[in-house]
């Protein structure tokens, strides 16, 4: 039996032929497209570490290893050849409508049984299913008792999973007859198919050998990076119309083999144009410094021997929030990535607005780190859409700083890169975004695995890296050890030293195979420590690091009203006719209010409002402005003032005379008296205002009695002191007996609240490295009680993307519905709406009755993006739905609770 190139392996896009039938691209050509291109991602794309990892699990000489991942790589899609995917209602058609396979059910030897379309077995689960048995019989280690632990099946669940989600163990006695469970499979000339299929696939890569290692985690996750990303690039519908055969075209072994060069060709030119190539780091040039104590010159002394004596590894950093830890942390960061010939950074924040913050300061990195072409991309809610344009968006907002006036064209992705969406940006050279898109690496969501390959060529920073509470900070752990057992750079900054920090020491030396002896992360600031990838060893600088300069933060507890305080505290900048403050009010609603009576109250006072509910353009706009005013060296000479909420606390690069916050936990209020500059800092707390919702109650109060009237903070030698102070047992018995037993009582339901986080973090985190046993598809499970909501707490609140809608007009200025290039269906270019889209959460939005994404619903990328249909009340525009009301207007969206 010959190889039939009826059975087909795309057809979406590819357009109809002249006699009305659809087009399609026979299987055999899209298997040696996907082979294809895994040639040149492991020649040109995979690190040297990422190469070592897979020859050394396969425990074949190089070029056996690049053959064999060509094979696998083209067996990826065996899976359709089966009745379900072949015979599906909405496969290609004839002119007439009849499904173009129905010929295939007509001959004898494709007949199937009645339920064989009913089988609900997918195309990838298939492959697996079928995979297991064939890779047995040419001789791959198997094993009848524990399938899992040996290559054979190990093989057929990476290319299972290819669709972002690995398949249960195949058991041996289902391997050996699939059909028998999932008649779907199809026998006679289904099975002799896809060992025609299997043996041509082989030939061509010739691919003869038979590995006899046995897979590791490392290995396994580079392998699916590659499985899956060659048939991501394989699958491009307008690549596949430019090599669409002829009909009558046979697929014999002749003509694949003639075929195989042009898909060769074809593979290479690919690769090359999804912006995936060239990117490496430059040597660190060794930096002299008048005073070699500093932490930068410190780090930029003796991190490159220890680099260089012991291999890549973890570097922690432990200081004050500043520009300068930032550039202590990339600065160390280059040293890692040049040592582990890396191929791009992610440089990971708390929030989206830090990550905006930072951006500038992490793109000049990259021009003086990385070689080569780089592309830069914003990754975090805000950008989801299409991450390339709110890159090009938030360049083009900070064009009147030091970015060119069209920056796009320069750095950022253009709109149709094959990069420009959210599941492949993290393959981008460079990322600035959220700490959620490593979390979500360790959590089972759909091509988690994908996550930890794209992170597998980098180097990961991440700034401020306990402030993501309880679930974060286990979810952290996790991720450093697959971190360790990939060999991933990290380089991690944190405020100060503690028992989080230490344990995410722990948490890396663990995966790479350290000892468990404890490494203590020096307690004094500033300080820094290495842990090396190879063995998990620790290692403390020769010569610490010293601070430069010390300063002394005064903190100050206003009791009166809120308002009144601040109003008072900014009279003095008035009066004096200069200074620059900020002040930090818990709601969006609360800053758009005490701005607006600012500017009533304080003539003279140049007031700034930034707020996370303005829409993406007016907040980078915003916050580009602020850049300039309130640098060192800003603009700004009268009396100003920033008014925020929390969303600004860890960005960089501003700096105050005067910040005034609420009552918060201590750390939080540490991290905003960082943006007060000069030799006496100072901070002015608020103890009668609201406090924020997502605040611990008992840390809150804990501050509120170690701060007590006020007190005054040596920078930086107290700062640990401080924040171990404010956890510290002994700070209940200053308090009288029924507020000790409050405090007790607010410590208690912290205790509760942060276990079960923990343990739940702990349930929903995948396996580490070393608790796989070799079952791949412990990293996908779907346990009971797994919801969407589950996974969407432990990432932060839910959040939808709001876009305001006008009548007639589509948004607010006035740029018409035509020309936002709306399809047949009404739906605009979902890349288009990134400037105008507003965060809001979730459970603010709930409440909006008609069906406000109607018309957008069949479009996967605006499923999140909520169309919010306003009116026009007394000048305003407005929506009020069953709880809420709804008000945009210059200063963003306002949302008022309804009694």
């Amino acid at each position: 039996m010959s190889l039939d190139c009826r059975l087909w392996g795309k057809a979406a896009g590819l357009g109809k032929s002249a006699c009305g039938a659809h087009r399609t691209h026979p299987l055999i050509c899209h298997l040696l497209d996907a082979a294809a291109v895994a040639e040149v991602v492991w020649d040109e794309l995979l690190t040297v570490h990422q190469r070592s990892m897979v020859v050394g699990a396969l425990q074949v000489p190089d070029e056996e290893a690049r053959a064999l991942v060509a094979f696998w790589a083209g067996l990826h899609d065996i899976g359709k050849i089966s009745v379900p995917f072949q015979m599906h209602h909405n496969g290609p058609k004839d002119a007439d409508g009849k499904l173009l396979a129905q010929e295939l059910g007509s001959e004898q030897g494709y007949g199937y049984p009645d339920g064989a379309t009913q089988d609900r077995q997918s195309h990838e689960a298939a492959a697996h299913w079928w995979l297991a048995g064939i890779f047995k019989e040419i001789g791959y280690p198997s094993s009848k008792r524990r399938p899992q632990s040996q290559l054979s099946h190990a093989v057929a669940q990476i290319l299972g999973g290819h669709g972002g989600r690995f398949h249960p163990v195949v058991r041996d006695k289902d391997s050996r007859c699939p059909v028998a469970r999932h008649p779907g499979l199809g026998s006679g000339s289904w099975e002799r198919q896809r060992r025609i299929h299997f043996d041509e696939v082989r030939r061509v890569t010739a691919a003869m050998s038979v590995p006899q290692g046995r897979m590791t985690p490392g290995a396994a996750v580079v392998l699916t990076g590659l499985v899956t990303l060659s048939d991501w690039l394989a699958s491009i519908e307008g690549e596949i119309r430019s090599r669409l055969r002829e009909e009558g075209w046979a697929g014999t072994p002749e003509d694949l083999d003639s075929y195989w060069p042009i898909a060769r060709a074809e593979a290479s030119r690919v690769v090359h144009q999804a912006d995936l190539l060239g990117t490496g780091f430059v040597r660190p040039v060794p930096v002299r410094s008048a005073d070699g104590t500093s932490l930068g010159a410190s780090l930029a002394g003796q991190l490159p021997d220890l680099v260089a004596e012991y291999g890549p590894g973890l570097v922690v950093v432990t200081a004050s929030p500043s520009q300068d830890r930032t550039e202590a942390a990339l600065r160390a960061a280059a040293v890692l990535g040049h040592a582990a010939h890396a191929r791009g950074l992610f440089y990971a924040l708390p929030t989206g607005s830090a990550a905006d913050s930072h951006m500038a300061q992490v793109h000049a990195f990259a021009e003086q780190a990385l070689t080569g072409p780089w592309r830069s991309l914003l990754l975090h809610s805000a950008s989801r859409l299409k991450p390339a344009e709110a890159a090009q968006q938030w360049a083009h907002a900070n064009a009147l700083g030091e970015i060119s006036a069209e920056p796009g064209e320069e750095w950022a992705l253009t709109a149709d890169s094959w990069l420009n969406s959210h599941h492949r940006a993290l393959l981008a050279a460079l990322g600035t975004g959220t700490v959620d898109e490593l979390l979500q690496a360790v959590m089972p969501v759909k091509f988690n695995v994908m996550r930890l390959f794209a992170f597998s060529g980098k180097v990961v920073v991440v700034d401020e890296a306990h402030a993501r509470g309880a679930w974060g900070q286990k979810l952290m752990l996790r991720f450093l050890e697959w971190a360790a057992a990939l060999r991933i750079p990290v380089v991690l900054a944190a405020m100060s030293a503690d028992k989080s920090v230490d344990a995410m020491l722990a948490a890396y030396r663990r995966g790479a195979g350290g000892g468990e002896e404890p490494l203590v992360q020096p307690r004094r600031l500033p300080a820094w420590s290495f842990v090396d990838a190879q063995s998990g060893g620790g290692h403390l600088p020769r010569q610490p690091a010293e601070s430069v300069r010390g300063s002394t933060l005064g903190i100050e507890v206003a009791d009166g009203a809120p308002y009144d305080e601040i109003r008072a505290v900014l009279a003095t900048l008035v009066a004096a006719g200069r200074g620059r403050a900020v002040v930090y009010r818990p709601t969006p609603a609360e800053a758009v209010r005490t701005s607006r009576q600012l500017e009533v109250d304080l003539c003279g006072l140049d007031v700034t409002l930034v707020h996370e509910q303005m829409r993406n353009m007016d907040r980078w706009q915003r916050l580009a402005a602020c850049r300039s005013a309130f640098a060192s060296e800003g603009t700004v000479s009268g009396p100003s003032v920033l008014v925020t909420t929390p969303m600004l606390e860890h960005v960089r690069g501003l700096q105050f005379d005067l910040v005034i916050s609420g009552t918060a936990p201590l750390a939080e209020l540490l991290a905003r008296a960082a943006q007060s500059a000069g030799d006496q800092p100072r901070l002015v707390v608020l103890r009668a205002d609201d406090k924020s919702e997502v605040d611990d109650a008992a840390l809150v109060r804990r501050t509120e009695i170690l701060l007590g009237a006020g007190r005054t903070v040596s920078l930086p030698e107290e700062l640990p002191l401080l924040l171990d102070e404010v956890y510290a047992d002994g700070l209940v018995d200053r308090l009288e007996e029924m507020a000790a037993r409050e405090l007790k009582r607010l410590d208690n339901r912290r205790t509760v609240r942060e276990s079960q986080a923990t343990g739940t973090a702990g349930w929903l985190a995948v396996p580490g490295p070393g608790e796989l046993d070799g079952d791949l598809s412990l990293l996908s499970r779907d346990q009971p009680g797994m919801e969407p909501e589950l996974l969407s707490a432990v990432l932060g609140e839910e959040m939808v993307h709001v876009v305001c809608v006008y009548p007639g007009r589509l948004l607010e200025d006035g740029v018409c519905a035509q020309r936002l290039a709306l399809d047949d269906k009404k739906r605009p270019r979902p890349g288009q709406l990134v400037p105008y889209l507003i965060p809001v959460p979730q459970r603010l939005v709930d409440g909006v009755t008609d069906d406000a994404n109607g018309v957008w619903r069949g479009m996967a990328a605006l499923k999140g993006v909520l169309r919010l249909n306003l009116d026009r009340e007394d000048g305003t525009w407005v929506r009020t739905s069953a709880r809420h009301r709804f008000r945009v207007d210059e200063s963003g969206l306002m949302i008022d609770q309804l009694s």
